[in-house]
């Protein structure tokens, strides 16, 4: 039983995919970090490239 507990801790099976969990993750709290942060701007810089584009197809 002992030997049992021991391998739970000691295995290295998934550990591979472990890491990537954790690095995706990471990437994915830094990117609604930076959507939080530059929300409003982008929305405007968006909203400027979509007046653009539509008020191009239209001339």
């Amino acid at each position: 039983m002992i030997n049992k507990l021991k391998g739970l801790f000691l295995e290295e099976e998934g550990q591979g995919m472990t890491e990537y969990a954790i690095v995706l993750g990471v990437i994915a709290v830094g990117a609604i970090g930076v959507l939080v942060a530059f929300g409003d701007q982008l929305s405007v810089i968006i909203g400027d490239v979509t007046s653009k584009i539509t008020g191009g197809f239209g001339s």
